[in-house]
């Protein structure tokens, strides 16, 4: 009888509180985990979310809109594939930046500028017209992206001409200006923060748009499914198309240039940065007698306006220092690629997948539910413009969800016009290492996109605004795969891909400036992304990884001669 009370006992909690520490202790590591990743995010989020702006601008619109309207949900799975192709080749960019700590038309210049033989011929054969390429590239993405954002000014204000939202909108510019150089050597946090609030914008405004629609997710969902319907001739084209827009060659350049920031410094103020000297006025002027107070202030005005415009005696002596070929130079340090690389490429993956390719997808599903499947639609008989959603939009849906249609299409315009813009900043210094000021290289670059879309709103008109969206994008898509062929060979390349196991004892974390030579490596003969030799950890990619980098070019170079047979025949749509 005295083993019930025992038996009783070994079902009653215990008295000592171990339950509620060990449900303390969970939760402490919970909260600590949870801290340390949102510590994580804060430091590395930011490169992802800049280029995946490039991906959903008002040219993917565009072609979007013509996809949906015309074959429905079939061709999402082509919106799915293109954005995967976009994820690779950025991660591709994103790991050249992280590991050599310079971006790819920095690289394009070592590569062809200094060639042991035939300099000039490589310089005036291949490096100028790959620069040339390049500001084309940046000139029709601008053009898209000022004549979209006017287009939305248009929808929300009628009474303004497109002209003048061209000219509104270029005014994003003297924005840029003062958010200083987002391609500093530290991330310009204001410039990300700016980015991702116009991101969330679009894809909330889209998630509105969507839920005030009768969706029939089933056939959505199978839309992501390979059809035959995307082997059909119009439908062929028009994938063809979603692939030209939605893979950017400005982004490449600009998401390897972003990748070069060390994003883990903790001393933001150096002694000798611009920004420490700006701290040190503004203590003189505080300091100082009240007679003394505006001349300072003004000195510090007319130094701040100066520096804008004339570059200072340190840029130069940085731009003079530039390696002139690779051989020239050292790799970022094992410490700092390690500690950048992977926060960097999960970055870039999840800000594409999430929210390019999401939105996109949005876009298509609008389209297919409002024309194709909706009461009094179109069907496949002709493509929709911006006009004809808006339109449709507001007749069908609502007078709220056309509004929304116009702001998500204005924010996705000035969003991708300031990645463009600092864009064509990284191909001006890189291709050319130009001695002129950041913002000067920002005002040139806004005018080669200004000119030319004020002389189309000018003379063309809203009538012929989309098939000018179409043109800037088949122009994109033909030279994409010239600025991706050098992207592959550089991140193919364990001469170049290769970081010492020890940094040198005069570097540190931060990317170096200049550095010594570097014996080459014969071979790669393994398939990891990271192979560890004797001296060097060698981050080019593997042969499998290389492989379908080419075959994605392949699949490119393909797609834009059928373009161009289709065109030349009068067959494109």
């Amino acid at each position: 009888m005295t083993t019930a009370p025992n038996q009783t006992n070994l079902d009653l909690p215990p008295v000592d509180g171990t339950t509620t520490v060990t449900k303390k202790h969970w939760i402490d590591r919970l909260h600590n985990a949870g801290w340390t990743v949102f510590r994580h995010a804060q430091k590395h989020t930011g490169v992802g979310i800049v280029c995946s702006v490039a991906y959903f601008d008002p040219g993917n619109w565009g072609v979007d809109l013509q996809a949906g309207s015309q074959y429905g949900y079939s061709l999402l799975f082509v919106v799915l594939l293109s954005g995967l192709f976009a994820a690779f080749l950025q991660v591709l960019a994103c790991r050249l930046g992280v590991v050599t700590g310079l971006d790819l038309a920095s690289h394009c210049r070592m590569l062809f500028y200094d060639r042991p033989r035939h300099k000039k011929l490589w310089r005036w054969g291949v490096l100028y017209p790959l620069y040339v390429l390049s500001e084309l590239a940046i000139v029709s993405t601008d053009l898209a992206e000022l004549l979209g954002s006017a287009i939305a000014l248009s929808l929300l204000f009628p009474a303004l001409p497109l002209w003048a939202g061209v000219l509104v909108t270029g005014a994003d510019v003297l924005l840029v200006l003062g958010l200083g150089n987002p391609l500093h050597a530290r991330p310009a946090k204001v410039f990300e923060w700016i980015i991702a609030v116009l991101v969330f914008a679009v894809l909330i405004c889209m998630a509105v748009i969507i839920g005030k629609i009768n969706v029939a997710w089933g056939q959505a969902f199978d839309g992501f499914v390979p059809s035959q319907t995307i082997f059909a001739s119009g439908a062929l084209y028009t994938s063809v198309g979603i692939l030209g827009a939605t893979v950017m060659p400005h982004s490449l350049f600009l998401g390897s240039h972003l990748a070069t920031q060390d994003r883990l410094c903790k001393n933001p103020l150096v002694p000798d940065s611009p920004l420490s000297d700006k701290v040190r006025e503004i203590e003189r002027i505080e300091v100082a007698p009240r007679r003394e107070r505006l001349q300072y202030l003004g000195q510090a005005i007319w130094r701040q306006l100066r520096s804008w415009f004339v570059v200072s005696h340190a840029e130069l002596e940085a731009l003079n220092a530039r390696p002139k070929s690779h051989k020239h130079r050292e790799n970022n340090p094992l410490e700092f690629v390690r500690s950048h690389l992977y926060h960097a490429m999960v970055d870039v993956v999840s800000s594409l997948l999430g929210f390019a390719v999401i939105i996109n997808a949005l876009i298509l599903i609008l389209a297919s539910a409002v024309f194709y499947y909706g009461s009094g639609a179109r069907g496949s008989e002709s493509p929709a413009s911006l006009f004809d959603a808006h339109t449709l939009i507001n007749n069908t849906i609502g007078q709220a969800a056309a509004l929304l249609f116009a702001l998500a299409l204005l924010a996705s315009g000035q969003s991708a016009s300031l990645v463009a813009t600092v864009a064509g900043q990284s191909i001006s210094e890189g291709f050319l290492n130009w001695k002129v000021s950041p913002v000067v290289r920002r005002l040139l670059t806004r005018m080669l996109g200004l000119i030319p879309s004020m002389i189309v709103a000018i003379v063309v008109g809203p009538n012929g605004v989309d098939s000018l969206l179409v043109i800037s994008q088949v122009i994109l898509s033909i030279i994409l795969p010239f600025i991706i062929f050098p992207l592959i060979y550089l991140t193919s390349s364990s001469r170049i891909m290769r970081v010492h196991k020890t940094a040198p004892e005069h570097t540190d974390i931060s990317p170096p400036a200049e550095a010594s030579f570097l014996p080459a490596l014969t071979s790669l003969d393994g398939d990891p992304e990271i192979i560890q030799t004797e001296d060097f950890v060698d981050f080019s990619s593997g042969k499998f990884m290389a492989s379908v980098g080419w075959l994605i070019w392949l699949v490119i170079v393909v797609a834009n001669v059928y373009v161009l047979v289709t065109l030349g025949m009068g067959q494109g749509s």
